[in-house]
């Protein structure tokens, strides 16, 4: 059968386009501004900002100082945290250039609490796992996704202030509203939209003129799904390195995701929570009260250690567990920042600033260790892959429920990873909870008594038949 001239033409347009795609003349390299004002310089006043880091770990600091001197009005800032007053997001919070933040935790930024409560900012608090998993699902073309995450709390049920009146001290101007759920083999789940950005700021460490990036230790945390995430993605880094010197397994983020790039100048790079080796020393035993406490709450919680384990270690007091590892056996600690293999603290002077844990302090690798994003951090805990969770909290209910994020229009810290390492299909406490029948005690300090822990104890409790004395495991060698 022959063609008519006009298919033939069609097909002779169309062979032409194919072999236009299929050149093999080099490709063009990225954009690359001279300075970081220049970059920023078109973000229009009411942008959403994707903005990178984890703490003060891989913060676009160039950027973030570049917006500060540019002046755009009534942003809405992405970002896990805000930095502390006087760096970081911090900075664009005292300019008051930001009218709202989505995070999962404020942090020790006191002017990010101050402007909250006061009604001066809006702010929608994500647990950490779902707003990593939101960003990521934006940039895979995912509008919405299901997860179990913070099902029976305020984030799902609505009603989390959003904003405060700036008139009427504790009274909710904004109120988050409640959000679809569905039940999937059993377990309840609640909806979550996806983040677009119109921009993201990220931070990386390198750079090849085609615009491929390569992220530095714990510094690709949020970064790294951020990249994708956003209309038009702006990237400071250390480094730009010819074509070919990252090879193509060691690209972390390829260049169709970064749209313009600048060399960053002057890092200061601050490490939030200084913490050496020699701070540490399991060895003496505590002489306060509180720090007693904190000694026997953790070598009871190193009891639940089990050898192969992979144990996820808030901060605060699961910190201190690795010091009472009971002998023979061999853990793998994971940082919800996206560490898997968390070693010692650095020796003074060797401390890095782009690796940290999940409490800002630095920390050294174990041989063996693995660094993956937030997103995928936040994967293998709530795909429970992670054996068991540490992690503090203000109070537990009878019935295992627990208050760690905020005390409405008093206190406000955010429910970082905690709410997503809970809600984990599979996971327990260390303490015996029952949905139905309540709290179990299982082991009594030797020093207290049963009448103790109900004097103690605000809600009924059952009492174990085998009640045994509380365990305790001893310092590590």
């Amino acid at each position: 059968m022959s063609l008519g001239t006009s298919n033939r033409l069609i097909l002779f347009k169309l062979i032409k386009k194919s072999q236009r795609c299929l050149s093999l003349s080099a490709v063009r390299d990225a954009t690359f501004y001279e300075s970081a004002e220049e970059a920023v310089r078109d973000i229009p006043d009411k942008s959403k900002l994707l903005v990178g880091g984890f703490g003060l770990c891989g913060i676009p600091e160039n950027l973030i100082g570049a917006i500060a001197s540019t002046g755009q009005k009534e942003l809405t800032c992405v970002s896990n945290n805000a930095g502390v007053d006087n760096f970081g997001l911090g900075i664009l919070l005292k300019t008051r250039q930001i009218k709202k933040m989505i995070s999962s935790y404020v942090g020790e930024n006191a002017e990010f609490a101050r402007q909250y409560l006061s009604g001066q900012l809006e702010l929608e608090f994500t647990p950490q796992g779902t707003l990593a998993e939101r960003i990521r699902a934006a940039g895979a073309g995912v509008p919405a996704f299901f997860t179990p995450t913070g099902y029976g709390t305020l984030i799902q049920e609505g009603g989390a202030p959003i904003k405060y009146d700036p008139k009427e001290k504790g009274k909710v101007e904004i109120a988050s509203a409640a959000k679809e759920t569905r039940v999937f083999n059993g377990i309840n789940y609640v909806m979550e939209e996806a983040i677009w950005g119109d921009y993201a700021l990220i931070k990386a460490w390198r750079a090849d003129k085609m615009g491929n990036i390569q992220f530095r230790h714990s510094a690709g945390n949020f970064n790294a799904p951020m990249c994708k995430a956003a209309k038009v993605t702006i990237v400071e880094v250390e480094e730009i390195v010819e074509n070919g010197v990252i090879g193509p397994n060691e690209v972390h983020v390829p260049s169709i995701y970064c749209h313009r790039l600048i060399k960053g100048k002057n890092y200061k790079k601050p490490i939030e929570r200084p913490m050496f080796r020699d701070s540490v020393d399991a060895s003496k035993k505590a002489t306060t009260p509180a720090g007693k406490s904190r000694e026997i709450i953790a070598r009871r919680a190193a009891l639940e250690f089990q050898d192969g384990m992979y144990i996820n270690l808030g901060i605060g007091i699961p910190t201190l567990t690795p010091n009472y590892i009971p002998k023979g056996v061999g853990v793998t600690l994971q940082s919800e920042n996206g560490i898997l293999g968390v070693g010692p603290y650095p020796v003074r002077g060797e401390e890095d600033a782009d690796l940290i844990n999940a409490g800002k302090e630095p920390i050294t690798l174990l041989p063996g260790a693995a660094i993956v994003p937030s997103d995928e951090s936040f994967a293998m805990i709530r795909g429970s892959h992670i054996d068991i969770t540490l992690l503090g909290g203000m109070q537990v209910s009878q019935y295992g429920d627990l208050a760690n994020w905020m005390i409405p229009g008093k206190m406000v810290k955010g429910m970082g990873g905690a709410m997503d390492l809970v809600s984990a299909p599979g996971s327990r406490a260390v303490f015996d909870v029952d949905r139905d029948n309540g709290l179990t005690l299982m082991e009594v300090r030797e020093d207290l008594t049963v009448e103790n822990i109900v004097e103690a104890t605000g809600c009924a409790f059952n009492i174990s038949p085998d009640l045994k004395s509380m365990g305790q495991s001893d310092p590590v060698n």
